[in-house]
């Protein structure tokens, strides 16, 4: 099942709809973490299994800086997008996502196109064949 937690950014009305499509949906601010850091967000996200929705880049700094294997983050660079129209692109995205996201992902969603990196950014030479 896939597993979502959408950022204070992403309206909520995103989740209803995804959850009509069957997705396991979380939105923060319905989770008592709107104004929780960033940090604490990713924790949350990667405790639970969750992929993370957001608009923000800041999550995609903190997964490189300290070079997580996870959780996998969703940047939509999409500004102003209505929930309707944000679920509809996150279901058109996913097929071309699904697998890499799985194994801890970067993702970064333009009007033009979809950019994935697998986490860690730098693979630790001891855990590599």
């Amino acid at each position: 099942m896939i597993r979502l937690l959408l950022d204070q950014g992403v309206p909520r009305s995103t989740a209803s709809l995804l959850s009509e499509a069957g997705w396991d949906v979380m939105h923060v601010g319905d989770i008592g973490m709107s104004r929780s850091a960033d940090t604490a967000i990713l924790e949350y996200a990667r405790l639970q299994n969750q992929i993370l929705i957001t608009l923000d880049a800041d999550f995609h700094t903190l997964l490189a800086t300290t070079n997580a294997p996870s959780p996998s983050v969703v940047r939509i660079r999409q500004e102003g997008l209505k929930g309707d129209v944000l679920a509809r692109l996150i279901l058109a995205i996913w097929p071309r996502i699904k697998h890499r996201i799985q194994d801890g992902a970067m993702v970064t969603v333009t009007e033009k196109s979809i950019r994935i990196r697998g986490l860690p950014l730098i693979p630790d030479p001891e855990n590599t064949l």
